[in-house]
């Protein structure tokens, strides 16, 4: 998936959790959030006050403002993506509650976000046919 594209299927499945997305679709939307956050983050760096009695830079404020708000309009897409890498690699999206869990949680949403896609992540696509028990047969269809 191009880097474009993994950015448009990012907002336009917005809030869907079902599905799967690929390793190139998450990682192009991860890179894009660091070329985005980057640069606000350099500036909020460079306008913190040296000491708690200096003035803070003028820009503190407004870009502190606006990473909160970009923030915030993307924990829906965020969690989506991942519930959906993690179908992909054949885990439920459930998984991704492992993110609250300090330090070792990350590393395991880390490690399951770069296995490779899983066949039987089909399950987890739209329409699929809902996994089912083994069949049972009945005497007569066994001997017969």
């Amino acid at each position: 998936m191009t880097p474009v594209a993994a950015l448009s299927s990012y907002f336009r499945k917005y809030a869907d959790f079902t599905g799967r997305a690929s390793r190139s679709e998450y990682w192009w939307v991860g890179l894009w959030m660091v070329v985005f956050y980057l640069p606000m983050l350099l500036v909020l760096a460079f306008n913190m006050p040296p000491t708690e009695y200096d003035a803070a830079g003028p820009l503190l404020v407004p870009v502190g403002f606006l990473i909160m708000i970009v923030y915030l309009a993307t924990i829906v897409p965020n969690v989506s993506l991942l519930a959906r890498r993690l179908h992909d690699a054949n885990f439920a999206g459930w998984f991704a509650f492992l993110c609250l869990i300090p330090s070792l949680g990350g590393l395991a949403i880390l490690v399951f976000s770069v296995l490779p896609s899983n066949p039987l992540g089909a399950r987890f696509d739209k329409g699929a046919a809902p996994l089912m028990a083994e069949p049972t047969w009945s005497s007569a269809q066994r001997l017969g």
